[in-house]
């Protein structure tokens, strides 16, 4: 029998929907395809809600391995930045479930692959920083980006991202190597040295994936490293 290996997903949380009256958790459309997108490249995707003080030691229990999906901000406090109005989504649970997680994950060594913003909870944990806000914000952006073979996703050569973000990588934090960058400079691609495999992405896959068979390669080199 088929055993499709578990990947644990954090939930994110709203404050900008526009069909409810309160800030809300939700399944937003684009977790919603990430999900699919799991799914699709032979994975069972599991959603864990962002709660306080969970023992992700437990909690990780039967999980093969972590994605850390796109959202909000991530408080300028836990890098030393500094407050800028075009922070948004800000939540102090949310940063301290994507924190334990990832402390969680990367001390059991399964695979970990984070999404915009969860490549930046990679970095951050390791003591790294972020632009707060870019001069020239990559939001509904495609582009094309050169992956290396070295970085190891499954993916070489130049392809076709979409962009969704306005904050990036000033610097890497301990371990962090850059793998892959922009035309602009920017950090689009990273790995955590000593860590198995522990990738991160600035892009979304889960915008193209449909049309756009390099972005189910990259989910399914990230899934094969469970075997």
């Amino acid at each position: 029998m088929f055993l499709r290996p578990r990947v644990a997903i954090l939930g994110r949380f709203s404050k900008k929907a526009s069909a409810i009256r309160f800030g809300e958790v939700l399944s937003a459309r684009e977790l919603v395809e990430l999900v699919e997108l799991v799914w699709t490249a032979g994975g069972e995707p599991i959603t864990y809600l962002p709660v306080p003080d969970r023992d992700w030691s437990f909690g990780l229990q039967g999980v093969d391995a972590v994605l850390l999906p796109g959202g909000g901000d991530i408080d300028p406090a836990c890098y030393g930045g500094e407050v800028h109005s075009e922070v948004y989504d800000v939540d102090v649970l949310q940063d301290q479930s994507d924190f334990d997680l990832t402390e969680a994950a990367l001390a059991t060594g399964i695979p970990v692959l984070g999404v915009c913003r969860g490549m930046h909870i990679l970095n951050v944990f390791k003591g790294g920083s972020l632009v707060e806000h870019m001069q020239d914000p990559h939001r509904h952006m495609v582009q094309n980006v050169a992956i290396p073979e070295s970085a190891g996703l499954g993916i070489v050569g130049d392809i076709t991202i979409s962009c969704y973000h306005h904050q990036a990588i000033r610097e890497p934090g301990e371990g962090i190597e850059v793998t892959a960058r922009a035309g602009d400079g920017t950090a689009e691609a990273i790995s955590i040295i000593g860590a198995g495999w522990c990738k991160g992405v600035q892009w979304h896959p889960e915008d193209t994936w449909r049309n756009d068979p390099d972005q189910l390669s990259l989910m399914r080199e990230f899934l094969a490293q469970v075997y």
